[in-house]
């Protein structure tokens, strides 16, 4: 029986830490905000080197202007991001938020957070939002949603946004990390650095090599 229940303490400890470690720590201190030069002051460490309280002001849990985003690219959107490198204070908190601004027909493209779950919400405008499972079922879940309407984003699920309206739309995302990461599924692929050789991007796609040429030209 003990070796039993030693094989179920170990088991459960396992599962402790792997659920710790798929998410941001907690913090061990009313707060640590973040500095990059550790040699200045650098006298905590809790996910990164922590300015010295004694240090803090108000403007380290600041950001001011939190302002549209220039959505005249191609895909007619951008993302503004708050996180901990635009707000120190973030640091060992968890969270962030980001702006995305919408032209009409904009797109936010299938993208992944490695690092959070996403919760938007609409303040302008109608959007189309998605998103799909993992395999083998790869299931597609999609909403339209207006002014006012909330959607989540399960952590490291592919999704997107559509502005399907006629005017310009904005949202606000908050995510469930101080640091959640975006993978753009297009850029991943068809632009990584060195790239993923045509014969592999063709025979996964099961398209002919010039097609994955022109798409890498296009991005």
């Amino acid at each position: 029986m003990k070796a039993v229940h030693l094989v179920l303490i170990i088991g459960l400890l396992a599962m402790a830490s792997s659920g710790a470690l798929a998410f941001d720590p907690s913090p061990l201190q009313d707060f640590c905000v973040a500095i990059n030069e550790t040699k200045t002051g650098g006298v905590f460490v809790n996910g990164k080197f922590c300015k010295d309280p004694k240090l803090v002001s108000a403007n380290d849990f600041f950001y001011g202007g939190l302002k549209q985003g220039d959505t005249s690219g191609s895909l007619g959107s951008a993302v503004t991001p708050v996180a901990v490198n635009e707000i120190p204070g973030l640091n060992t908190m968890g969270i962030s938020l980001a702006r995305v601004d919408f032209a009409p027909k904009g797109l936010n493209p299938p993208h992944t957070h490695p690092r959070g779950t996403e919760i938007l919400v609409v303040l302008e405008g109608t959007l189309l939002v998605g998103f799909v499972t993992s395999n083998p079922e790869n299931r597609l879940f999609t909403k339209v949603l207006y002014k006012g309407d909330v959607f989540v984003f399960p952590i490291g699920l592919i999704h997107f946004q559509l502005n399907v309206g006629k005017t310009n739309a904005v949202a606000i995302a908050g995510l469930s990390s101080q640091n959640p990461g975006v993978i753009t599924i297009a850029n991943a692929v068809f632009k990584s650095n060195p790239p993923i050789s045509d014969e592999i991007l063709s025979k996964a796609f099961q398209v002919d090599k010039s097609i994955v040429d022109a798409i890498q030209k296009g991005l």
